[in-house]
């Protein structure tokens, strides 16, 4: 089955909305990003604040409003104006200033060289074709400019997490129908390659991946499907965290000459 990337067309609140599946990254993601991030910042010796960021496929804005809160300029684009209809309110309402924009990561509606940092999260296993999304980061990144990514690796055991327990084996799914497709992961090597032949240098690759060990997930997926637990709460149970292990999720970085 095709990734159903209509869903973010979608109106309503898909995202700050606790009992919405989406919600999870937010709770159950977004703490071992931002930890992450901070990690390579302080690596680099690369003071946030004042910086200008991109976050490619914002989605509603949870990441987004996070990195604004670190004193940063944020650009966020996404192609679904549904999406980015939530992402303002939610910014309103908070008092955070974002810089929303309708576009795609193959078109980003920015000029060359003009962001010190990118963030492109949940977004590598949704497109079609990921070097024009490598090769068009690469274009509004400065020289010595820092790309944060996460993405979905593509192995057996993916397969099985991620797209039957998640998504189809009926006493388990708990993610929306179709939202991965299995063929569109991108394993480490594909993006080195993918990401070298653009002049993204990738540094590290670790591994983004529940705290939890998999009976405690099951447990914690019945009670979700129960309604015991908020797609919020059952976030901030499953406590992801980074770790050496790559064959689900991936987190890394990688930078842009400097000039």
């Amino acid at each position: 089955m095709p990734v159903d990337n209509e869903m973010y067309k979608l109106d309503g609140d898909l995202w700050w909305d606790e009992r919405q599946p989406l919600h999870f990254l937010r709770t159950g993601l977004n703490p071992a990003r931002l930890t992450y991030f901070a990690q390579v910042c302080s690596r680099l010796d690369l003071e946030p604040a004042g910086r200008t960021v991109i976050d490619i496929g914002c989605g509603g804005g949870m990441l987004a409003e996070e990195l604004a809160r670190m004193g940063m300029t944020v650009i966020a684009v996404d192609p679904a104006e549904a999406s980015l209809r939530t992402a303002r309110e939610h910014a309103d309402r908070s008092g955070v200033r974002i810089d929303y924009r309708n576009g795609a990561g193959e078109h980003l509606p920015l000029e060359d060289a003009s962001v010190d940092i990118a963030v492109c999260v949940d977004v590598l296993e949704h497109v079609d074709d990921v070097d024009v999304v490598l090769r068009e980061t690469a274009r509004v990144l400065r020289p010595g400019g820092l790309y944060v990514f996460d993405t979905v690796n593509r192995t057996p055991l993916s397969r099985l997490v991620m797209i039957k327990v998640g998504q189809e084996w009926r006493h388990t799914r708990w993610l929306p129908p179709n939202l991965h497709a299995w063929d569109h992961f991108v394993t480490p090597d594909e993006l080195r390659l993918a990401a070298g032949r653009v002049g993204l240098g990738v540094q590290e690759i670790v591994g983004l991946i529940p705290g939890v060990p998999p009976p405690t997930m099951y447990r914690l997926i019945r009670r979700l499907k129960k309604g015991a637990l908020t797609y919020a709460e059952f976030g901030r149970r499953l406590k992801f965290k980074l770790d050496d292990d790559v064959r689900i999720g991936y987190i890394g970085y990688a930078t842009t000459s400097p000039s």
